[in-house]
């Protein structure tokens, strides 16, 4: 596969040592080492992110962005969960799918008026351009194909 050109790229925090990374972004199935410790930072599988680094991750990354707003207490969170991780493998180097637990990031919960989980919000070029409440796998399906198209 081609890789996107060098401008696509993603700031995330790597799982294993916690230091942001700028990764550039190509096709599926790419894994960019971290620069700390050299371990894999995965982009086929949604990544978890915070409200210390949500706008950099999110609102600065030059691909779409698809953030599942959430709690690990939501039964139709656990639910959209799949759909979710096959978003992520299916859509891997042309779109990030993070995750944001609201009982841990209040703050951008309420910057984007999260009042009801699961709620999925599509974010382009730093800007909410769509969103899907409850759980509505073949509209967030949607939302995820006209993203990349």
């Amino acid at each position: 596969m081609v890789p996107l050109p060098s401008e696509q790229s993603v700031t995330l925090r790597c799982q294993f040592c916690d230091r942001l990374n700028q990764v550039e972004v190509f096709g599926s199935g790419y894994q960019t080492p971290c620069s700390n410790c050299a371990k894999p930072i995965l982009l086929d599988r949604p990544v978890n992110v915070s409200q210390d680094d949500f706008d950099q991750t999110v609102l600065a990354a030059s691909i779409p962005v698809l953030v599942d707003f959430y709690a690990d207490w939501c039964g139709p969170c656990k639910m959209v969960a799949p759909l979710v991780d096959e978003l992520a493998r299916e859509h891997s180097g042309r779109m990030l799918v993070v995750k944001v637990d609201t009982d841990q990031a209040v703050s951008i919960s309420e910057r984007y008026a999260i009042r009801s989980i699961p709620t999925l919000v599509l974010f382009k070029e730093g800007e909410e351009v769509d969103r899907s409440v409850g759980f509505e796998p073949e509209r967030v399906r949607i939302l995820a194909e006209e993203a990349v198209a």
